[in-house]
């Protein structure tokens, strides 16, 4: 992981998506919550998010990004360094249910540079793959990790170059190295094995409890008439 950027920076907070709507005038996602503009060393957040420090440290993540490394990188890498660096593991348990309940085929990476910037329905799911994407990188390294590729870029390697020099794969290989985990690793079977079987469990034992309440109310209330409560809290009949 790259060292924390200590260069000073400007924090913008606005109100709601609203005003971020307004304030970039179509140039940002409405259901962003966070950009980081590293040339003007600027982020700003939304204040009505519910964690904001969780994105504030996913934005610092690409100004450390873009500060260390000139060379351009594709989105997806952008995106999925970020939310790795920052800890965001949720999206990864998110990912298990998307792709094992839902059936979802993972993308190739230039249309998950799409998906990433297309419509809520589709975002976080897509952040969620670029952040696999990021640890498949890490997973092919000899090392485990994202280091040696990092360092290439630091040192001016093209994003191709620097994968083929610490993975032994092209772009294109990984593509098909990176989906073919994804079918494997986030399917239904090990969603199952991870633990999701007994969520899952649990929620239908709280929907049957709850559906089977709702069904007992009328017969319930129907017992309950005529009937008073008398000082010593004992039902009594008046009859």
């Amino acid at each position: 992981m790259l060292e924390p950027d200590t260069a000073p920076l400007r924090l913008i907070l606005l109100a709601d998506s609203a005003t971020m709507a307004a304030t970039f005038a179509g140039r940002a996602p409405g259901w962003g919550v966070g950009l980081a503009f590293p040339n003007s060393r600027t982020i700003v957040l939304r204040a009505d998010q519910p964690d904001p420090s969780s994105t504030l440290r996913h934005e610092l993540a690409h100004m450390a990004l873009h500060s260390a490394v000139r060379t351009r990188v594709p989105l997806w890498f952008d995106e999925g360094y970020a939310s790795w660096a920052a800890g965001e593991w949720e999206r990864i348990e998110l990912l298990h249910l998307g792709v094992a309940l839902a059936g979802i085929q993972p993308p190739d990476l230039r249309k998950l540079d799409a998906m990433l910037r297309g419509s809520a329905r589709t975002a976080d799911v897509a952040y969620a793959l670029a952040t696999s994407a990021v640890l498949e990188l890490a997973r092919r390294n000899p090392a485990g990790t994202l280091d040696a590729l990092v360092s290439q870029l630091e040192q001016g390697a093209d994003f191709d170059s620097a994968v083929l020099r610490t993975t032994g794969l092209t772009v294109d290989r990984f593509e098909l190295a990176w989906q073919q985990a994804v079918r494997s690793r986030y399917n239904l079977v090990t969603w199952l094995l991870a633990g999701g079987f007994w969520g899952l469990s649990g929620g239908v034992v709280i929907l049957a409890m709850y559906l089977r309440r709702r069904a007992d109310r009328p017969r319930r209330a129907a017992l309950d008439e005529g009937w008073v409560i008398a000082q010593d809290g004992d039902p009594v009949d008046p009859a």
